[in-house]
């Protein structure tokens, strides 16, 4: 824990704007050494903004207020100069390139020279040291490509060891991340902390992490400051106050009340098998079983590299895996889906989990976005029908409560929760039997969570079968009315989830045996 008179950063009266845009408002930030630091915030609320005027992203000049580090007002042009300093930010969408080694990446733009050539052993030395202490376990030669999301975010704090760091601000650095990996993830902050005198910004929207982890929380709402909570054993963190910070508004429930109206089998999958798009001797859907009934919110649950979302993909058209096989009934009826365009025209929708990479165009407007699965229906004699389009949209914006001030807005300017506001209402728009939502709040903070467990809900209740594929435990509990356990690329278990809980989930999670197909449909 920090002594109370040991401040390492000052942020005061910082206020920025972008146009007419008030994006941060005499805001103020006080950090003591050696504290793992957390702010908090809806999405939107000016989080990242802050931090990128800390590292200098926006650089002095942009912006009004001053920043006190280490007792000395900084004046930042660049992110060189505040890492100069010892203060290094790792971004949400982590800045590594996929087809140059660990090694290569942890020293990218910080090359290590002798002379003029790159002092290739010193390197080495060097990655093979930071990786030890991140705890990452791989060949420095390995590409990043070929690694998960949670090796990579240790790649990122690698890479941030190499530049003397003595500020390490992380935004949203477990928000792709499972529970497991999470854990580790923070455990390695505190570490750093403890044993290298590090401090820790973190920026997350995971409240059971901040209570867990963090020494301090600053709330921030519309771009200005709105308390302070210092965290220790005899005061422990009150989520309910955070929220109710956060949000503006009480949330006494998590997730919203439901009551579902489930009816007919609506969509089946038996026996799916495919095997790894680079290796086809390795199964990846080892004989997969499950359906969803008209009306049914149905989650599958499952550590990383249990094979949800590649199955979902390899049903959802094809888009994962080889040499895919086993049946899919929609409404009773065997059909195949060989494309993604077949699967659409059959009214099944699959919202990825990757929203800014697959979800959307960013640089395309809401409307184009909204109506950009649904064409054909908007369009007479292969044109599109305009009118129609700004209804359709323009309602979905109203509905789902997308903080826009119009459907010409590109995608790229909203926040996560409102970018997976417009992903909903893309497939909302196609009036689908089935839904595939993958990972659907991820990066998303509590208030926006809320929101989009309603839109779930409401599409439940016109009579869509939902399916949810999450790593975080409690929203499955909280939204679904069954949940499979999915484990080494089987289903290992189905459960009501109003009759079971976190530790059984997991139980099945980490099993060995799959599920017999007669027990695996409703």
């Amino acid at each position: 824990m920090a002594n109370n008179d040991d401040v390492i950063l000052e942020m005061r009266h910082i206020i920025k704007r972008f146009g007419p845009v008030t994006a941060l408002n005499d805001v103020n930030i006080t950090v003591k050494r050696g504290q793992i630091f957390s702010i908090c915030g809806e999405n939107g609320a000016g989080k990242s903004t802050l931090m990128n005027v800390l590292s200098g992203v926006y650089p002095y000049g942009t912006y009004e207020g001053d920043i006190i580090y280490n007792g000395e007002t900084c004046k930042f042009g660049a992110i060189r100069d505040s890492e100069a300093k010892g203060i290094v930010i790792i971004h949400q969408e982590l800045a590594l390139v996929p087809y140059m080694t660990i090694e290569e990446n942890i020293f990218l733009g910080n090359q290590r020279t002798k002379g003029i050539a790159i002092d290739a052993d010193e390197q080495r030395r060097i990655a093979l040291d930071v990786m030890g202490t991140v705890g990452l376990d791989e060949n420095p030669d390995t590409k990043i490509s070929n690694i998960g999301v949670g090796k990579q975010q240790l790649v990122e704090i690698a890479k941030a060891l190499t530049k003397d760091v003595k500020l390490l601000i992380l935004d949203e650095p477990t928000a792709a991340l499972n529970d497991e990996d999470s854990a580790k993830l923070l455990k390695l902050v505190d570490n750093l902390r403890r044993e290298q005198g590090i401090t820790a910004i973190i920026i997350s929207h995971k409240l059971n992490e901040i209570a867990a982890s963090a020494d301090a929380v600053q709330v921030i709402r519309d771009g200005q400051t709105i308390s302070h909570f210092e965290i220790d054993a005899s005061h422990p963190l009150d989520q309910d106050a955070l929220i109710r910070d956060m949000v503006g508004r009480p949330l006494t429930n998590r997730y919203p009340e439901h009551t579902p109206k489930i009816g007919k089998e609506m969509f089946r999958v038996e026996d799916w098998k495919m095997y790894h798009p680079l290796d086809e001797h390795r199964l990846v859907a080892k004989g997969v079983n499950f359906n969803v009934r008209e009306g049914e919110i149905v989650g599958l649950a499952g550590l990383i590299g249990a094979g949800r979302t590649e199955t979902a993909m390899s049903v959802f058209g094809r888009q994962y895996g080889t040499h895919a096989s086993g049946k899919v009934f929609l409404e009773g009826k065997e059909v195949s889906f060989p494309t993604v365009r077949s699967a659409i025209d059959h009214g099944v929708a699959y919202a990825t989990e990757d929203r800014k990479v697959y979800g959307l165009n960013l640089m395309k407007t809401i409307r184009e976005n909204t109506s950009m699965a649904s064409l054909k229906a908007l369009s007479k004699h292969g044109v599109i029908d305009e009118t129609r389009e700004k209804q359709v949209a323009e309602q979905y914006r109203r509905e789902f409560r997308t903080k826009a001030p119009t459907i010409e807005m590109p995608a790229g300017n909203l926040s996560g929760g409102n970018q997976q506001k417009v992903v909903l209402a893309k497939w909302m728009a196609t009036n689908p039997k089935v839904l595939i939502l993958d990972e659907p709040t991820r990066g998303i903070d509590v208030g926006a969570k809320y929101d989009i467990y309603e839109i779930i809900d409401q599409l439940a209740d016109a009579g869509s079968a939902v399916v949810v594929i999450s790593s975080e435990l409690p929203e499955l509990l909280g939204i679904c009315d069954r949940i499979y356990t999915m484990s080494a690329g089987s289903i290992t278990g189905v459960f009501d989830a109003k009759q079971t809980n976190q530790e059984e989930l997991m139980r099945y999670m980490t099993s060995n045996t799959a599920l017999p197909k007669s027990e695996s449909f409703a």
